[in-house]
């Protein structure tokens, strides 16, 4: 199955009280590039959260958030800091006393908004744990849907522009002898003009020497090759974008041979329509896992 490596995908789930939710964001890498957004509680999980990153996707850039709140359901459980809240006003009044006059009032939720006057109860990061990863598992799942349906469409513009290429390989193989008897022709051509016997066995030696010259069989059968292996990992179950990349840059090197070579311009032109193919196919497979 072809997997583009672009992709979102979240989740959220209730955990005893607690409403967790991860973010994955994946772009397109040469390598598996892995950023962890934990939040400091929660820090201790990055080596099995990158193992279980690790198990699922092979390539790409992702970018995996965690976040955390209290649950509505689970209700607000504040409490207060009562020594340190006891401490303050005991201060507050300390510092009224040494004052030559009364200082302006304050209420009770300007004590309340002193850091550590309030507090709520810190999760059970141990408990929690496992849940929070296996809801990371769950939303990994959902990106590689998200990527596997990106890659169906992918390998389906690859398919039609081999296709296309094997047109372009069959057009040119079928006429390559029309090409080679054009050019004997205009040889033949010139050399009666320039003298009244030509010798012609020399003329089939000087055409042996330019048909093994001009001859393109080799490239168009490794392009043929080439194009068959682009289809044959198309079907592969594992990652095959590095393999995909590989080929077409072969591929590429076959259409450039086979232009230099070229001594007739609808052979010119089908070598600079496969090159035109072949870049575009791999501006798609940069996108492949």
């Amino acid at each position: 199955m072809i997997r583009s490596m672009t992709a979102f995908a979240s989740g959220e789930r209730e955990i005893r009280d607690w409403l967790f939710t991860w973010e994955v964001r994946s772009v397109n890498h040469r390598y598996l590039d892995l950023s962890l957004r934990l939040p400091d509680a929660f820090r201790f999980l990055e080596p099995a959260a990158r193992s279980r990153v690790g198990a699922l996707i092979n390539r790409g850039r992702l970018d995996c958030i965690l976040s955390y709140k209290k649950s509505v359901e689970g209700g607000a459980d504040i409490r207060m800091n009562r020594e340190l809240v006891t401490k303050l006003l005991a201060t507050a009044r300390e510092v009224d006393d040494l004052s030559d006059r009364p200082l302006a009032g304050f209420s009770a939720l300007d004590v309340l908004k002193w850091p550590g006057a309030l507090h709520e109860p810190e999760a059970d990061r141990e408990q929690l744990a496992a849940e929070i990863l296996d809801l990371l598992t769950d939303v990994l799942k959902q990106a590689i849907v998200v990527r596997e349906n990106e890659g169906r469409q992918l390998a389906a513009l690859l398919k039609e522009r081999c296709v296309k290429l094997r047109e372009h390989v069959s057009s040119v193989r079928a006429r390559m002898p029309e090409v080679l008897q054009s050019i004997r022709q205009k040889i033949m051509a010139r050399l009666v003009e320039v003298c009244a016997n030509p010798d012609s066995e020399r003329l089939e030696q000087e055409m042996v020497y330019l048909a093994q010259k001009l001859d393109v069989d080799e490239e168009l059968d490794r392009l043929e090759a080439h194009v068959d292996e682009v289809l044959r990992a198309l079907r592969q179950k594992e990652p095959v974008g590095r393999r995909l990349d590989f080929l077409l840059q072969e591929m590429n090197r076959e259409a450039n041979t086979l232009g230099s070579k070229s001594a007739d311009a609808e052979t010119t032109k089908a070598s600079v329509e496969m090159k035109v193919l072949i870049e575009q196919m791999r501006e798609q497979t940069q996108n492949i896992e």
